[in-house]
């Protein structure tokens, strides 16, 4: 049977029956050729990506060399190797995976978006769980994009602490050059990745050499059908020979996908001459028509079964293995069936066809309110950077919303394919830098905790070194501030917050208990001269005057000098002077002591009271209370000797004038008082 022979639609390849990366050049040509290419359209997309596969024969050393451990330093080239290399070895993948593309490689009808996870969020050491899970679950060839954004999401939380560590190494004098930084977790996961490329190369240098053993295959018994057309053996002979040719072609295997038209076309053919070489053997040639035509037949009834189906994709991929059947499994029937069986197969695949397109339009729209939903998300998750006043409280909170949006994104469902991949990187782009804007704000505040932790360390040592000081009177004060100036200080690094505060708390508790223990020790001494000036007072009290003044007065000074002698009483019973003080009075109207020195005395007793209690505010109070009042004494006698300006012309023995001279008599007695006084307090407080 010639080529001229055959129907028209024999002879096309439709989208279904020619593999999915090798259109047929005549698929324009037939009715349900444009129709399945848009249908098919998304997954060749997704097809082609995943066509840019690992290199399969890697240079180990290159390869060695992307495992060793990542720096940022030129002494140190390990450092950018990762993201140095990624390129090359896309470029190197591409090439090589295409070359071992496999013809029965299948495009699936899924949504990338399903199989994009968010690693951001795990730390460097769940990254690595999650890399041996994919090595150890998964087949080494379907882990590419999961593997590349685990390590992007790795190498970008190595870097970040690579800086870290070079600043802080810097910070401490560290030349550039001498700069070297890597973790056991970096070297784990190097030996991971290495021991993925290494199963990812094995497996595509052994699909290779595969595909073309296949080949090899193919092409041998393409040859040997070829020799079928010229042997003189029985026909029932060749034409069992020819179906054992065909039974083995159909288990030969894929071979490369670059190499599948020209074979196939080579294969169908010699088919083709074949049938022509049974043509003179009619009976042969419809007993196979037949067989074939029963094939197409279920196949034909298969088709309109699925587009009955309620699951339109499910229908949608069987289809598909409906047409690779009918071009690669069956072959050709009677030229009078051809059309039939062609249509009624072609009808059913326009049934499901139009159903699945009106189900992806239907999706589609889902889809884009899906990514509009996604698009306000993200504009939140940017939103969420910009914190005025940022303080912790404010950054949690942050975290949190954030963590809902992030939630809620993939609770939004699927977006169109062609936009998946712009709002995925949106996605990731607006959580990355949320998360750099919060990291540099607690890097701020580490910062600033390690110049408290320098502060409190200052605070420690003067405490430290004043902790075992005599001068209690200049160091309490000292020691009081320090505490409230640790107290202004911020937080300190947590590993080193309980130390520090040990260290400060055991200092300064060493001074005060030592302080208190002075004050005990005082307050002993101080019940003891309390008990004396009691004995004094009631002595002083029940004293007998002899009638002589000079007797009594001398005994009364003398008993005031005990008083004074006798040292300083707790605090609250220093209310025993006014006592003295008191009783002197009533002894002196007695023996009638002019009222300056009954004052004076008075006033020497309490300046002596003031020193004994060691009360140097009292007495600088003191000091300026009384020269205040010196100065409102000479003020009044001022005014009052301007006051007898008025009186130039009165009699001196006018009352009013006698009153007035008075007062300015009383007021200068009362100001050579004061000036005693002050001259007393100036000697107390210069000694």
């Amino acid at each position: 049977m010639s080529d001229k022979e055959l129907p028209k639609k024999e002879k096309e390849n439709t989208p279904s029956e020619t593999p999915s990366n090798e259109p047929s050049k005549d698929s324009q040509e037939t009715p349900l050729a444009s129709d399945l290419e848009q249908d098919h359209s998304k997954e060749q997309q997704q097809e082609s990506e995943e066509a840019t596969l690992e290199n399969a024969i890697v240079d180990e050393a290159a390869d060695k060399q992307d495992s060793e451990e990542n720096t940022s330093e030129t002494k140190h080239p390990e450092a950018t190797t990762d993201a140095d290399l990624d390129e090359e070895e896309d470029e190197e993948e591409q090439e090589d995976e295409e070359e071992i593309a496999s013809s029965d490689d299948e495009e699936e009808d899924e949504d990338s978006e399903e199989e994009t996870i968010d690693y951001h969020d795990l730390s460097k050491k769940e990254l690595i769980a999650a890399f041996k899970k994919l090595l150890n679950d998964k087949p080494v060839q379907a882990i590419k994009k999961q593997v590349d954004e685990i390590r992007s999401e790795f190498n970008s939380k190595f870097d970040e602490e690579v800086a870290a560590k070079k600043e802080e190494f810097l910070a401490e004098g560290g030349n550039i050059i001498d700069f070297y930084y890597t973790t056991p977790l970096k070297k784990e996961f190097n030996s991971l990745y290495f021991d993925y490329k290494e199963k990812r190369n094995k497996y595509y240098k052994n699909l290779k050499r595969d595909l073309n053993a296949n080949l090899e295959k193919r092409n041998e018994l393409i040859e040997e059908l070829k020799g079928l057309l010229g042997t003189e053996e029985n026909i029932n002979t060749t034409y069992k020979h020819f179906k054992d040719i065909q039974e083995r072609w159909h288990t030969a295997g894929p071979i490369p996908r670059d190499k599948y038209n020209l074979v196939w076309n080579t294969y169908h053919h010699h088919v083709e001459n074949f049938y022509d070489f049974l043509h003179l053997n009619r009976e042969f040639r419809d007993l196979d028509f037949k067989h074939n035509l029963d094939q197409k037949l279920k196949l034909i009834g298969r088709a309109e079964e699925l587009s009955q189906q309620k699951d339109i994709k499910k229908a949608f991929r069987e289809l598909q293995m409906l047409h690779k059947m009918w071009k690669e499994d069956v072959g050709p029937v009677a030229k009078e069936y051809r059309d039939e069986v062609w249509d009624k197969f072609s009808a059913a695949t326009k049934v499901i066809h139009d159903k699945r397109q009106a189900l992806i339009e239907e999706e589609e729209k889902a889809y884009e309110q899906n990514y509009l939903i996604k698009e306000e998300i993200i504009k939140k998750i940017e939103a969420q950077k910009e914190i005025k006043n940022p303080s912790h409280q404010k950054w949690q909170k942050a975290i949190k919303e954030v963590q809902a949006l992030r939630d809620a994104y993939f609770a939004a469902g699927r977006v169109p394919r062609a936009k998946n991949k712009e709002i995925w990187k949106r996605f990731k782009d607006a959580t990355r830098q949320f998360n750099r804007t919060k990291n540099s704000y607690y890097k701020e505040q580490k910062k600033a905790q390690f110049d408290n932790l320098e502060k409190k360390k200052e605070l420690v040592a003067i405490a430290e070194a004043n902790k075992d000081s005599e001068d209690f009177e200049t160091v309490t004060p000292l020691m009081k501030k320090i505490q409230s100036d640790w107290k202004k200080i911020g937080h300190v690094p947590r590993k080193h917050s309980d130390k520090i505060w040990k260290e400060f708390k055991s200092a300064c508790n060493h001074y005060f208990d030592r302080l208190h223990a002075k004050k005990d020790e005082a307050s002993a001494e101080e019940k003891e001269h309390l008990e004396q000036k009691e004995a004094l007072l009631e002595k002083v009290t029940n004293l007998s005057l002899s009638g002589s003044h000079e007797e009594d007065l001398a005994k009364i000074k003398e008993m005031i000098a005990t008083w004074k002698g006798i040292g300083r009483v707790p605090y609250k019973k220093r209310n025993i002077d006014r006592k003295f003080n008191k009783v002197l009075d009533g002894l002196f109207s007695k023996l009638d002591v002019s009222k300056k020195d009954s004052e004076l005395i008075r006033f020497d007793n309490k300046v002596s009271a003031m020193v004994s209690q060691d009360d140097e505010r009292k007495l600088k109070n003191e000091h300026f209370f009384i020269s205040k009042k010196i100065k409102e004494v000479q003020d009044e006698i001022r005014q009052l000797e301007n006051n007898l300006g008025f009186f130039q012309h009165v009699d001196d023995d006018n009352p009013l004038v006698k009153e007035v001279h008075k007062n300015i008599a009383k007021q200068k007695e009362q100001l050579e008082v004061w000036k005693a006084k002050l001259k007393k307090i100036k000697k107390v407080r210069s000694e």
